[in-house]
């Protein structure tokens, strides 16, 4: 991974991501934006399992729920066709959710 792609996957994870997870994953996945997005996903997953609110009466309470409605928006924007290419991207990739050309081959179910 390049400079300008961990950059990049900093600046949408914040910087106290660790790095030597950054490298294993894009290693792994081979584009940042599916990096960022799955690590987004680890991250909403633990919130939920985490009780959304905690409260001691007139003493604190805490939520979460902002937190993890501000996950699936970042998740939805990178997710979505008009997102900012990361460094690793071109304007000319394609990705799954494009509409283009497959073949299909039907095939005919026996008969009961």
């Amino acid at each position: 991974m390049d400079d300008a792609t961990r950059s990049w996957l900093l600046a949408q994870l914040g910087t106290a991501t660790n790095l030597v997870d950054l490298d294993a994953r894009y290693t792994r996945l081979g584009k940042a934006r599916a990096v960022a997005i799955e690590i987004l996903y680890q991250r909403k997953a633990d919130l939920i399992a985490q009780p959304a609110s905690v409260n001691v009466s007139s003493v604190v309470g805490v939520t979460y729920t902002e937190n993890i409605k501000a996950l699936e928006r970042q998740i939805l924007a990178l997710e979505s066709a008009d997102a900012p290419l990361a460094p690793d991207e071109s304007a000319d990739d394609t990705s799954a959710d494009d509409a283009g050309w497959s073949i299909v081959r039907l095939v005919e179910r026996p008969r009961r």
